[in-house]
This record gives C-alpha cells, sequence and structure tokens, in this order.
C-alpha cells in the first residue's frame, strides 16, 4: 500500500493552484511562444497571459495577478523547483507556525515583491522609453524560495543538509546569501533580472515581516499557558548582517545599524529593549535545544522521535529551567548587612552601671571643711 501523504489544508492549496494555473497559463500563451522560448532565458521572462501573470502594461487592469502571479510559472524548469519548495518547505513552516501564522506569511511575500518588482520595470519604462519593460513577464515562485529560505534560518539555522548523497554537506543558515548570490549573478550575465528582483524583494519582505512584526508564543507561555505572544524576533542571530559570510559582518552591520537608526527616527519600527533582545535569544536558544521538526520529516524532531507533545514539554521544561536559573542567581546575590543598633547601651533588656561620683565628690568637700 501506497504511503498516505499528508498535507496541511494551505500547503494543499497552493500546489493545486501552481498545477492547474501554470498549466491553463500555458494553454492560453500564444503557441508560437514555445518556439521562440528556447532563445530566452528559462526563469522570469517570457509573454505571459496578462489576467494571469503580470505583464506590466496590461496587467495593472488585473489587479489580482500581483498575488496569482507567484503559483504561475512559465516552463516545466520552474514548476519542477517551486513544487518542490512548497511540498517541503510549506508543509515545515505550516505545521511549525499554524494554517493562519503562514496564510498570513504568504500573503506577505507573494504580493509585495511582485508590486516592487511591477515598479521598477514602470520607472523603467518611464525612463528608457523601451518598450520591453511593459512586455516583460513577472511570475513564478523565486520571492516565495527566497522567504522560505529566511524562514528556514531562523527555525532551523544549524540543520544540516546533505546534497548529492553527502558529498556537499551545507546548514541552512548559508542558503539565503548562496540563493541572493546565484541570482544577482544569473541577473547580470544571463538577463534573468527579473528573478533578480523577486529574490531580493523576497529576501527583504520575509524577513522584515518575521523579524518585526510575526506575533510568536512566548517562551513563558508554554510553561505558564497564558498565552502571552512576543512581536517580531530580536534575537542576535536573526540580525540583517548574519545572512552573509562572517568577514563581511562588521561593514554590513554597520550599513544596517544606520539604516534601521533612520528608520526608528523617521517611527517605521520601534526600536528593541534590551528584554526584547533577551526574550529573542532565549526563544532562539529554546528552538535550537528544542528538537524542531526536520525539513524533510516534519512530524519527527531533528533526526529523533516523537510528536507535539513531547516537544511541548520540552519546551515547558526548558522555560522551567530557565526560570529557576534566574530564582537561584536573584538569591544568590549578596545581600546588604542589616543596619546596626546605635549603641549597645540602648539595647532591650541590657544594663550598665557607672558609679556615683556626684556624692563621692560631695564627701571629699565635707571631709575638707
Amino acid at each position: 500500500m501506497a504511503p498516505r501523504i499528508n498535507l496541511p489544508p494551505l500547503t494543499r492549496s497552493l500546489l493545486v493552484s501552481l498545477l492547474v494555473l501554470t498549466v491553463l497559463n500555458a494553454l492560453l500563451r500564444p503557441q508560437d511562444d514555445w518556439v521562440s522560448k528556447v532563445e530566452k532565458p528559462i526563469v522570469g521572462v517570457g509573454d505571459g497571459v496578462p489576467y494571469l501573470a503580470i505583464v506590466p502594461g496590461v496587467s495593472i487592469i488585473y489587479p489580482w495577478v500581483f498575488l496569482l502571479a507567484t503559483v504561475v510559472e512559465q516552463n516545466v524548469f520552474g514548476l519542477v523547483i517551486t513544487g518542490l519548495t512548497v511540498f517541503y518547505g510549506g508543509r515545515y513552516l505550516e505545521r511549525a507556525w499554524s494554517s493562519t501564522e503562514f496564510t498570513k506569511f504568504i500573503l506577505f511575500v507573494a504580493m509585495i515583491p511582485n508590486l516592487l518588482t511591477f515598479l521598477i520595470y514602470v520607472f523603467s519604462f518611464v525612463i528608457s522609453k523601451s518598450d520591453a519593460a511593459l512586455t516583460t513577464t513577472i511570475s513564478g515562485g523565486v520571492a516565495l524560495q527566497a522567504a522560505f529560505l529566511v524562514s528556514f534560518k531562523q527555525l532551523v539555522p544549524e540543520h544540516t543538509v546533505a546534497i548529492l548523497k553527502g558529498l556537499i554537506r551545507m546548514r541552512v543558515k548559508h542558503f539565503p546569501a548562496i540563493f541572493l548570490l546565484a541570482n544577482t549573478i544569473s541577473g547580470v550575465l544571463f538577463g534573468t533580472e527579473t528573478a533578480l528582483f523577486l529574490s531580493w524583494f523576497g529576501f527583504f519582505t520575509a524577513w522584515i515581516y518575521l523579524r518585526f512584526y510575526r506575533l510568536s508564543p512566548s517562551i513563558s507561555s508554554a510553561a505558564t499557558g497564558d498565552g502571552s505572544t512576543m512581536k517580531g524576533d530580536a534575537s542576535d542571530t536573526f540580525a540583517f548582517a548574519y545572512f552573509f559570510p562572517e568577514p563581511i559582518h562588521t561593514p554590513i552591520s554597520k550599513l544596517a545599524d544606520s539604516v534601521y537608526n533612520t528608520l526608528i527616527t523617521l517611527r517605521v519600527f520601534k526600536p528593541f529593549s534590551d528584554s526584547d533582545v533577551d526574550a529573542g535569544n532565549e526563544q532562539a536558544h529554546a528552538r535550537a535545544e528544542g528538537g524542531l521538526p526536520s525539513l524533510m520529516n516534519p512530524n519527527g524532531r531533528s533526526g529523533r522521535g516523537g510528536g507535539r507533545r513531547e516537544e511541548a514539554e520540552r519546551r515547558r521544561a526548558l522555560a522551567l529551567k530557565a526560570l529557576d536559573q534566574r530564582l537561584h542567581a536573584a538569591a544568590s546575590r549578596p545581600v546588604a548587612p542589616a543596619p546596626q543598633a546605635p549603641q549597645a547601651a540602648h539595647m532591650l533588656g541590657e544594663t550598665n552601671y557607672e558609679p556615683e561620683r556626684h556624692d563621692e565628690q560631695r564627701e571629699g568637700e565635707a571631709g575638707r571643711s
């Protein structure tokens, strides 16, 4: 009996939409485009159907395409890559976050990169007056792929993925930078600039949403059940500079800090407090120690058996352990000595005898007289 593939609802809907809309786009597209396709780059360009994919000169009257275009591929290669991305990444993230939170994430990373890329081509036409800027097709799951890699960087940064039967082993935290580099080189050398724009906009959209806006359960809520949440992820390891190689952390960090401070001044973001950073670091540590499900097996825990209940129990134990450590630290702090009584003579029940010198002086004076 073949194993039954259990997919969360939104992931299943995305896969079905990807297949149906890609096939529909291929059927409705001019047939001579299949012949000329071999002369064009295989990612992000081509003559798309303007009410399914974004064609800047026409699609402005079809506003729904800014969402649908993400699940419309122009070729089989893109269909396979995006399909695998949604199948493995979608079911993992939807189970880790819940369907509601995953839906919010998809709406952000699907629409915003498409809209920004559309604006770039419109401005390009205004400046250059080139009709090519208005006929380029903007579609495909490149932004979705970049966004999923950012999410994995947050959840399982130290997870190692083996490629080519273990010949190449790479940690998940390095994938976003490699993905951006590959699309940048491809855009410059092979003319796939649409994929270049979508990858960078998908990366920034996902990181900004997860860093500053997404609400997630706090560690204390797992232990106390009070339902408290934390906004964003202020952990040090999810800072912008940590997406890139270590030798360039310092210059990128300085640039990112200057942009961050400017946006705070403009009140676009609220600055992270020390408690936000501590909570974010604690959350990241709990994810690392808690054994989150592996990418290929979302039902298990990073090579170890166990389900959601076991995971919740482990997180609860970690939260209790952290609380116990804080209590011990507070108890071990030196206590200021209690103020002493001003003089022992004032202590309750103590007497102090001093001879009556006045009487002795009177007797001496009487003798002399």
